[in-house]
């Protein structure tokens, strides 16, 4: 049976298109409206911001709010269901700024729970301190009479004041649903905050992942790496497979349901660390497509706007000071959100990535964004990414940069000027004060593989294919392509894939980078090894 549209008589639904529906949804809603029921700050409890989405959200209650972009009529009540018939599932962690001392819990239930709350401790039969978690629920419409309206349930818990380099447990849960209790011990997790001091570790990082096999077999290898935290490179879940970041896109908020539960195996211990791509500018929910994304994660809020970019921050762990960047605000060829930010994220990355270089303690930096900075596959290289950032990573020595995008790994030589600086070829080692900026796109994560230009093989650790040029293409400010004929591909591997990077410390500290198929062979591997 179809799903009546929510707030459009049927008659009327029937002749309109999506979009149609959308603008009279729209029409019937003040932007102040929903910006009050999604990011209204009710209080604190123990340290943990209330969202005021309803009253029921005010009192600890996972109930609908009038969410990022609600129907004008009121959403349907919610299912009630005894709580002690309801398990948390899709259990995420993020860092806060300060990887040392902070962790954010996100996790979600299927109905709307009474009191939700986490408990931690330093062991797994010892969780005596309780926190009342945040709530943020949110309401998507049907956009079109195949899809019902959904109501989502999102529970965050900030853990401050924590000790460096020490293992906790957490468990999550609500009214009839004590993680402490007999018989739930399996449902205990695990995390690890970041040392005191520089220490060897290693993170992980793709872009472009989705929900499928690959994407599953992907992570589980990952989790054999034992990562420190993970970095993804937006293009998350594909709940929008069109990506154009408009109104008029497919769209469907259930699979964010399956990419988290397929995603926790991992996400439940490791910090799962996002940044936004073209495919997570969900148009329907405010600001700039980014209320989703507001809901389902909690970030470190230190970027220029966490409120409106959430996908823009940094946080230093160890000797690595990372730096997530939005390049929605700055692509050519997707320009759904171009300028939304009018220059205040390259005003901050400006600033930041001057402080890292600053920082006696800090030896790397890592940025990791969507858009290809250079890339010879499908999307090729974004001509707004360069224009915006490229003077900025030359000028402040980036020793590594990761993308997404295309969905492929495709590895640059060292790039200085534009041009090669230093041949890379597998296995060799490069210093950024000296030869330029190692680029990765690590777009293999787990959605439908790309192709490179015609005639262009892989060429990869055991089967190198060295080419002298190839031919490829940039986008320009206007949205075209501008042919090129580069000579800085030196990596290329069309299989899922991602990135392991193996961080040493100490008086000759390096990065030893490794691109790992999704059955765990290497394809790629190189140094980065900073002149004193």
């Amino acid at each position: 049976m179809d799903t009546p549209n929510v707030g459009i008589p049927e008659q009327l639904a029937a002749k309109m298109s999506m979009p149609e529906q959308h603008e009279y949804l729209r029409g019937k809603l003040s932007r102040r409206r929903v910006l009050a029921g999604s990011f209204a700050t009710a209080g604190t409890v123990g340290g943990i911001g209330l969202l005021a989405g309803s009253s029921g959200s005010a009192r600890g209650e996972s109930a609908p709010s009038r969410g990022p972009f609600a129907a004008p009529s009121a959403p349907p009540a919610p299912v009630k269901v005894d709580g002690k018939l309801v398990a948390p599932f899709a259990r995420h962690l993020a860092f806060g700024a300060d990887p040392k001392t902070q962790m954010r819990v996100s996790w979600q239930v299927p109905f709307a729970v009474k009191s939700p709350y986490l408990r931690v401790g330093l062991k797994p039969w010892e969780l005596s301190r309780k926190i009342e978690a945040e709530v943020r629920d949110l309401h998507t419409p049907s956009l079109s009479k195949k899809l019902p309206a959904v109501e989502q349930y999102y529970l965050h818990a900030a853990l401050d004041g924590l000790q460096p380099g020490t293992t906790y447990y957490y468990g999550v849960g609500h009214d009839g649903f004590d993680p402490a209790s007999p018989g739930r011990m399996a449902t205990i997790g695990t995390f690890r905050t970041a040392p005191a001091r520089a220490e060897r570790f290693v993170f992980t990082a793709f872009g472009d992942q989705g929900v499928s096999y690959h994407a599953l077999a992907n992570d589980q290898v990952i989790l054999g790496q034992d990562p420190s935290f993970h970095l993804h490179a937006g293009d998350i879940c594909y709940a929008d497979t069109t990506g154009h970041g408009k109104e008029s896109d497919t769209y469907d908020a259930r699979v964010w349901d399956t990419f988290l539960a397929q995603t926790e195996s991992v996400a439940k211990s490791v910090p799962w660390m996002v940044t936004t791509g073209n495919h997570d500018m969900e148009a329907w929910y405010s600001p700039n497509g980014y209320g989703g994304q507001s809901a389902r994660w909690s970030l470190p809020e230190n970027g220029f706007d966490p409120r409106n970019a959430p996908g823009v921050y940094s946080f230093t762990y160890g000797n690595v000071g990372v730096v997530a960047l939005d390049a929605n605000d700055v692509s050519y060829e997707i320009p759904a959100n171009k300028g939304y930010t009018d220059g205040k994220q390259t005003a901050w990355l400006d600033k930041r990535l001057g402080e890292l270089r600053a920082d006696e303690a800090v030896d790397f930096v890592v940025v990791f964004f969507h858009h290809c900075m250079y890339s010879t596959a499908r999307h090729a290289s974004d001509g707004g990414v360069r224009d915006a950032w490229l003077d900025l990573f030359t000028m402040h020595q980036v020793d590594l940069v990761v993308n997404g995008h295309n969905h492929v790994y495709e590895r640059t030589d060292a790039v200085k000027g534009g041009e090669v600086g230093k041949p890379v070829p597998v296995g060799a080692s490069t210093d950024p004060t000296r030869d330029g900026i190692v680029y990765v796109t690590a777009g293999g994560a787990g959605k439908d593989l790309y192709d490179f230009p015609a005639g262009v093989k892989d060429s990869y650790e055991g089967h190198v294919d060295d080419r002298d040029s190839i031919p490829s293409f940039h986008w320009t400010k206007a949205g075209q392509h501008d042919p090129d004929t580069v000579q800085w591909s030196r990596v290329r591997y069309t299989g899922f894939s991602f990135l392991a990077v193996e961080v040493t410390a100490g008086a000759h500290p390096k990065l030893s980078v490794s691109a790992l198929a999704e059955s765990g062979e290497r394809v790629d591997h190189f140094e980065v090894v900073r002149g004193k």
